[in-house]
């Protein structure tokens, strides 16, 4: 996915968007920012599927050697699919956090919450700000 197409929340997760017939999917990851501060990753809590989130709601956590992160849903919805093979491959994450690193996928069941959300140039300002 093209880093400058998705939207971002503030706690550094990205989202894209997609319509599958009358559905809306969301692909939501951590961000290269993100995944650059953590450095060394160690662990990371991923949901079940058929959770009902809503944005903001944490969903999971990544650990690192500096520090414990909560993953924060962009977006109102069903988690329909985990992305399994991130635990046991954390350097999925540093090397292609916008791909392979996808960590949950949601029906989206409130298109509304996608409002708050960043687009490309405000996260990159954001971030440059935190430094």
């Amino acid at each position: 996915m093209n880093p400058e197409e998705l939207l971002y929340c503030e706690t550094h997760e990205w989202v894209s968007i997609s319509d599958q017939g009358p559905d809306k999917i969301a692909t939501v990851g951590i961000s290269q920012f993100a995944v650059d501060q953590l450095t060394d990753l160690v662990f990371m809590e991923l949901p079940e599927p058929g959770a009902e989130i809503s944005a903001g709601d944490e969903f999971g956590e990544v650990e690192s050697v500096k520090a414990v992160s909560s993953l924060y849903s962009p977006v109102s919805g069903k988690i329909v699919e985990v992305n399994r093979d991130l635990p046991d491959n954390l350097d999925t994450l540093s090397e292609d956090p916008y791909g392979a690193g996808w960590i949950i996928r949601l029906l989206v069941s409130d298109d509304s919450s996608l409002g708050p959300l960043l687009d490309f140039q405000a996260y990159q300002k954001q971030c440059a700000e935190e430094g």
